[in-house]
């Protein structure tokens, strides 16, 4: 059983306390580095939530186009290889939206706010 706080909460936590309580006390000289800390902080605790589902989002969608299954890894540079030898439009046009679909969850995690993209 895991008790609480979780890591996502304690991380949260940490982040709030950096920017909030320390980077105002901290010199001019000091508070870019706990601005970024507290980023990473919160990047971390992003990843602790989002990326359980993101891997396996990625997992369904490249093992549906590849026809097996396989660690989210593995099966995006199967699917690299078989892309540059393609001269399949289906399967660019539905590994596109697979890569868009993955992209936006790693950018969720890395950069919120910047995974609501809708061009092509």
């Amino acid at each position: 059983m895991q008790y609480r706080p979780d890591s996502a909460e304690l991380l949260t936590t940490l982040a709030d306390l950096l920017d909030d309580v320390l980077l105002p006390a901290l010199p001019s000289s000091l508070q870019h580095r706990a601005r970024v800390a507290a980023n990473v902080v919160r990047i971390l605790e992003r990843e602790q939530r989002l990326s359980p589902d993101a891997d396996q989002q990625a997992r369904t969608r490249y093992g549906a186009l590849l026809g097996h299954d396989g660690s989210a890894a593995e099966l995006a540079v199967e699917l690299g290889v078989l892309l540059r030898g393609n001269t399949d439009g289906d399967l660019e046009r539905d590994a596109w939206h697979a890569l868009v679909d993955v992209a936006r969850a790693d950018l969720a995690i890395a950069k919120p706010g910047y995974d609501g993209w809708e061009g092509e």
